[in-house]
């Protein structure tokens, strides 16, 4: 998501800044623990603030990730869970490939710690390719419906026949879950799908990016705007999706280009106080897709019995009417109408059942986990070399801050960090003076209500290059 300064949690006229903590002197090692004291030690002037993205101050670059938010900010943490989807040719089948992918976006969050990249320039661009195998498990819980409602059926027979089924789902035996979980990223695939990405920092006031992922080779697009609202607590960060950020939208062209929002939910982003960040949620979320008129419910519970951590999450597919689409909570929906019910600690391993029935009413044997965490790694981009990089490219841009950072020179990092900061402000008050309205490069508006930003020509030719492995950018800028 598109941020100000504040740090990065799951899931976008400049103010005076603060006055800042001293960097440390050149070649200092900084603790994580003094960086997170001197962190919250400048966000609890901002405490009651409203919206801390709408707040521009300036970090020390001692507490920045040397990292471009433009690269940071990605949903392909698992490349091969986002191409497998549209593979599924029963609805249902779909709508759970989606959900696979939902619980891969974030892996950054459930593998590593959160991060504050740096803030993003008005017009900064990335762009990047993945290459990954095509080797999710396929899913087809058709013959596990069908053997559960097959009339006069007894209930050992019935329970035969599920036990064949999931024998056919995924991997497991007749006393174990399977699993239909995307396995680790292997970095030499044999035979690799390419997705090209695309990003553009298209607005510093409130600060938001469009992006676009597209995988032509499985039919498959995601499109969306990034911005977010975020408010100090006391005790953490509550990061909301921004009201130009209405999710992730999913297209899947081989399929009459049937279209999945995926709605982000709240996160939240403590831990200051134990000086060990962390990323919790207790929220909803949704994924609806009008066309084959089923959604997702979930609902994610950040803490248990006597307030410890729990990352879990439960949820259901259901059918839903797009015209009137007012369930918001599980309990909302008929048990009738559910199709497909899940539930886990997010961050480990989330399994789904088929039917109405509670899932913890289910034996491990018909209990499915859709997503297994633990042998999951972040997915490495394929970069353009930095000769073909152009100034306003997010690793061209900010190479020399972060060669500093990498250095522990943090003084020279926070100078040329505020000399990009002040040449943006800069260019803002020539565009007023001269009367001039700013437009994004590789997207055709800088926001919309709709939430799907559209490419330009010159969008589509960066798109279409990287999908050929060229990076070159000459004809295009």
């Amino acid at each position: 998501m598109a941020s100000s300064e504040s740090p990065s949690a799951a899931t976008p006229a400049a103010a005076p800044a603060p006055e800042a903590t001293p960097a440390p002197v050149e070649g200092e090692h900084t603790s994580d623990g003094s960086k997170l004291k001197t962190f919250i030690g400048i966000l609890r002037k901002f405490i009651g603030v409203a919206d801390l993205a709408s707040v521009r101050f300036s970090l020390p670059s001692q507490l920045l990730e040397p990292t471009p938010n433009l690269e940071y900010w990605n949903y392909l943490d698992s490349p091969n869970a986002f191409v497998a989807i549209g593979t599924a040719d029963d609805p249902v089948d779909r709508m759970l490939e989606v959900l696979r992918f939902w619980f891969t976006k974030d892996l950054k969050y459930a593998k590593g710690r959160p991060c504050k990249p740096y803030n993003s320039c008005l017009g900064e661009f990335f762009r990047c390719n993945w290459e990954t195998e095509d080797d999710a498990p396929r899913i087809d819980t058709r013959p596990f419906r069908e053997s559960a409602s097959v009339p006069g059926s007894g209930a050992s027979s019935v329970k035969s026949g599920k036990l064949a089924a999931l024998r056919k789902l995924g991997s497991g035996d007749g006393s174990a879950a399977s699993t239909v979980s995307v396995p680790k990223m292997s970095t030499n695939p044999t035979k690799p799908v390419r997705v090209s990405y695309l990003t553009e920092q298209t607005s510093h006031h409130p600060p938001v990016s469009a992006f676009y992922v597209d995988c032509p080779e499985k039919g498959i697009h995601a499109r969306g705007f990034d911005q977010i609202m975020a408010k100090f607590t006391g005790t953490s960060i509550k990061v909301m999706p921004g009201e130009h950020n209405l999710g992730i939208f999913i297209t899947v062209e081989k399929r009459n280009h049937e279209t999945y929002q995926l709605k982000h939910p709240a996160a939240h982003l403590g831990g200051f106080l134990r000086g060990a960040l962390n990323v919790t949620v207790g929220d909803m979320a949704y994924v609806t897709c009008p066309e084959t008129k089923l959604k997702a419910i979930l609902r994610y519970y950040d803490e248990g019995w006597l307030g410890r951590t729990t990352n879990k999450v439960e949820g259901i597919i259901f059918r839903y009417d797009p015209e009137n689409d007012d369930k918001v909570q599980i309990r909302d929906v008929p048990e009738e109408d559910i199709l497909i019910r899940l539930g886990g600690p997010w961050k480990e391993n989330v399994v789904f059942t088929v039917g109405p029935k509670p899932l913890n009413s289910h034996p491990p044997s018909e209990q499915v986990t859709i997503i297994d965490i633990a042998p999951l790694n972040v997915a490495p981009k394929v970069l353009p070399p930095l000769e073909k990089q152009l100034p306003h490219e997010s690793l061209q841009l900010w190479n020399e801050v972060t060669k500093a950072i990498h250095a522990k020179q943090f003084s020279r990092a926070t100078t040329v960090k505020q000399e990009l900061e002040e040449a943006q402000r800069e260019k803002a008050r020539n565009r007023e003076a001269k009367g001039e309205e700013w437009k994004p490069v590789f997207f055709s508006q800088i926001t919309d209500k709709g939430g799907k930003p559209e490419l330009t020509e010159k969008g589509r030719e960066v798109l279409k290059r990287a999908q050929t492995g060229n990076w070159d950018m000459d004809g295009i800028l």
